[in-house]
């Protein structure tokens, strides 16, 4: 159910986005999602890919600071409001959540939201609890 995230530090400098990319592309590694979070110093690129084991690996081998977090993927309406109604149900169980990324996919209608809280077992048993799809890590890993 949780999915193994990577997170990756990266210095903000011109190109280096590029060489873990080439390096998970060497590696045949997929990737399925990602964001980029930067501040004037560095950056963490955060990837879903499709053998998070094997990227965090390769990306060790060449020197790249490399964490796996949990994170969970949810079914949302990809109409307007889809992701106001995930939130509130989020806010309503006072659930803090750290960040989130979202990507659409081949199931019409629908998109899957990526999310990471300090408490993801009380963010999974609230979404649950109002009906809401816990996407399945091997679901989104396959993608």
């Amino acid at each position: 159910m949780k999915i193994k995230q990577l997170s990756i530090f990266l210095q903000n400098r011109m190109g280096s986005l590029s060489k873990p990319l080439e390096i998970l592309s060497d590696a045949d590694v997929n990737i399925r999602a990602m964001c980029m979070a930067d501040t004037s110093e560095f950056g963490i690129l955060r990837l879903v890919v499709d053998d998070p084991v094997k990227g965090k690996e390769a990306l060790e081998k060449n020197n790249f600071l490399v964490k796996i977090t949990d994170i969970i993927g949810v079914e949302m309406n990809d109409t307007p409001g889809g992701l106001t109604t995930v939130l509130k149900i989020i806010r309503d169980n006072e659930i803090d959540l750290e960040y989130l990324y979202a990507f659409s996919h081949e199931k019409e209608g629908k998109a899957i939201l990526l999310l990471h809280s300090d408490n993801i077992d009380k963010l999974i048993s609230a979404l649950k609890e109002n009906g809401i799809v816990i996407v399945p890590s091997d679901e989104v890993y396959n993608l």
